[in-house]
């Protein structure tokens, strides 16, 4: 099973799918309603049914409410309770760790 992870910004979204061996490679998205519904149907394609974000702000409710109209199972998470080890960090990086989060905690031992 896959999962997806989503780091939400104010004009961009990093996606990334994990399934718990390798990484697909992180797609950025911009916040428009269309390129939210590319983001579902790029999913659905790819066969992730749960995914998880994060998001400072508001800037997750409209991705948010695009994606739970299209049948996701979606989690919100709080970036304080995720943070990695100190280190290099980026978007992709990050939406990476979160999709790895939500599988482990989905399908494995956290």
């Amino acid at each position: 099973m896959k999962t997806s992870g989503l780091d939400v910004h104010k004009d961009s979204i990093f996606c990334a799918i994990y399934d718990g061996k390798s990484y697909s490679a992180v797609k950025e998205f911009s916040t428009t309603t269309g390129s939210i519904r590319s983001l579902g149907a790029y999913l659905q394609s790819e066969g992730v049914k749960k995914m998880a974000m994060e998001s400072t702000a508001t800037y997750w409710v409209p991705v948010w409410d695009i994606l739970w109209e299209t049948g996701f199972e979606l989690k919100l998470v709080n970036p304080l309770h995720i943070k990695q080890m100190p280190g290099r960090k980026s978007d992709a990086k990050d939406a990476q760790w979160i999709a790895e989060l939500l599988h482990k905690t989905c399908f494995g031992a956290v």
